[in-house]
């Protein structure tokens, strides 16, 4: 979708939404105006909702893994489909799908963002008390500010469209790429407006708090080595945790297999998307439908493209560069042989879900990935009471963004910033509170490798592994990605290694969509000051 199309949908959805009490309804068609609307918290807070929902429906859907994940190295596509197959193999062309999704999801959302943020600016002026407007403003601000670090991180040099009203004006389309560093200004001006604005206590169930915008903020300065901020910011976000207790390390095994209430909005929870089984298609979570097992998830997708799409890596299963065998996440983030779950019952598996890789793939009672395992994150199982379930595998489990733990690893690391090693006691406390949490014993030093081990563990499947990787720089990303293992197991069980190559630095980068470069010829040339 070109970019100018994208921001006007965003101007039309946001002059008519609904002021319902659950932050995820659709919006309105009924088109209230400035003039007589967004008079009260409750019609601000339900346009702000949707800034968590849809308008990321399609970047969610199989580009979230694909970006994070597939470049990552911690999950293997299924080798011969064509959704997942450029990014498992570093071939990754103008004209992909999940580019494009990834593009019009971020630019969706930066533009309703910037439309609402105009619009609640307009309104001030007009209210006696605008204090409910201001906490809007920052929220959507938020929502950009993440939306352009998401930008900057995947595409480097990028558009900037602060004012997309303007853009929709005859002759007003065509914008330049700006130098990723400005992208990243421009994120964190958005941040730190968040910081100062919103409240300490989220005001509804997951919404964002000025220690989400803390946190969000030293994740932007790590990515930037602005060691000394992101230190700063992660220490304000863990010394508020420790004072209060409304921030703390969870249940990971329950984070990850339960929508319910209670675990959509546990104290770990720093930002995440949300979503609602009943909207289906438009506003559930769809992850379980590509990840989960398909003897698991009866009935059967009728498409050939569905269920174990993308499967744990041979890189993440072997001890020695992934899952340790003492590590608790494994056991809690992927599914292998012997893997039992009685709460899991379906016409295949009345007694409870067995994972069993020691049969045929013609059983449905079987399993034969390409790695004879699942992942489990994001996968809430058939059949559980307070658990609903869509007939197509949709669920309201959110989908996370940014944890506590990774603020924890974020303090490590900045504390780090550089060095060879560390020994410091901070450092060291923050490293070994999610390194035991997995029920591994603490450690007395840590190198910047033991930390982006944490991370691959700690995130896998969360599509997030692949920054990871990208922020080193292109000569130790090349010699990351050349270590793993991205085979798989054909039917007579012998591997198929593949090991994939970085052969330029533009590969850390995705290119802008064609669709795009077609319309707006300025995104071929080189990027622009944004800031003069």
């Amino acid at each position: 979708m070109k970019i100018k199309n994208i921001f006007l949908l965003s101007v039309l959805a946001c002059l008519g939404v609904s002021c319902k009490k659950d932050f995820l309804n659709n919006p309105s068609t009924t088109g209230p105006t400035t003039d007589t609307y967004y008079t009260n918290a409750e019609q601000v807070n339900g346009a702000t909702g949707l800034l968590y929902n849809s308008v990321w429906n399609d970047w969610s859907d199989k580009a979230f893994i694909s970006v994070g994940d597939v470049l990552g190295g911690t999950v293997t596509g299924v080798q011969g489909n064509a959704q997942y197959n450029s990014f498992y193999n570093f071939n990754i062309q103008s004209t992909d799908g999940l580019i494009a999704d990834t593009w019009k999801s971020c630019y969706k959302a930066a533009g309703q963002a910037s439309v609402l943020i105009q619009t609640f600016e307009a309104k001030k002026a007009k209210v006696s008390d605008p204090s409910y407007l201001d906490v809007g403003i920052a929220e959507a601000r938020f929502i950009r500010g993440f939306a352009y670090f998401y930008i900057a991180r995947t595409f480097g040099d990028a558009p900037i469209v602060d004012n997309p009203i303007a853009l929709t004006e005859p002759g007003k389309y065509l914008v330049p790429r700006y130098l990723q560093k400005d992208v990243l200004r421009f994120a964190l001006e958005d941040l730190k407006y968040a910081e100062a604005n919103l409240p300490e206590v989220s005001y509804q169930d997951g919404r964002v708090t000025k220690y989400s915008a803390k946190g969000m903020m030293a994740k932007l300065y790590l990515y930037s080595k602005d060691y000394e901020n992101a230190k700063i910011k992660a220490k304000e976000v863990i010394d508020y945790a420790n004072a209060t207790g409304r921030i703390a390390l969870n249940d990971y095994n329950a984070m990850f297999t339960s929508s319910s209430v209670a675990n959509n909005n546990n104290k770990e929870s720093l930002f995440s998307l949300r979503w609602l089984a009943t909207m289906g298609w438009n506003g559930g979570n769809r992850y379980q439908l590509y990840v989960g097992p398909q003897p698991l998830l009866k009935p059967k997708p009728t498409g050939g493209n569905g269920y174990s799409a993308v499967i744990p890596s041979f890189d993440m299963l072997n001890p020695a560069t992934g899952y340790a065998q003492n590590d608790k996440r494994r056991g809690w983030s992927v599914m292998e042989q012997g893997f039992h779950r009685a709460d899991w019952v379906n016409d295949n598996f009345p007694d409870g879900f067995t994972y069993d890789t020691t049969g045929k793939t013609t059983d449905d009672h079987f399993i034969f990935t390409g790695t004879r395992s699942n992942i489990q994150k994001y996968v809430v199982g058939p059949n559980r009471t307070n658990e609903f379930v869509t007939p197509d595998s949709h669920t309201s489990m959110c989908t996370y963004i940014l944890r506590y733990a990774d603020v924890l690893l974020i303090y490590a690391e900045a504390t780090l910033g550089g060095a060879a090693s560390t020994s410091d006691a901070s450092a060291l406390s923050a490293f070994n509170q999610v390194h035991n949490r997995a029920g591994l014993p603490s450690v007395s030093s840590i190198t910047l490798d033991d930390i982006l081990h944490e991370r691959k563990v700690e995130f896998a499947f969360e599509g997030d592994y692949w920054f990871d990787i990208q922020r080193q720089g292109f000569a130790k990303a090349k010699e990351m990605i050349a270590k793993q293992e991205r085979g798989t197991l054909g039917g007579n069980g012998q591997l198929t290694s593949f090991k994939a190559t970085l052969t330029s630095e533009s590969q850390l980068f995705l290119p802008v969509p064609q669709a795009e470069t077609v319309i707006d010829p300025l995104l071929l040339e080189p990027a622009v000051p944004y800031y003069q």
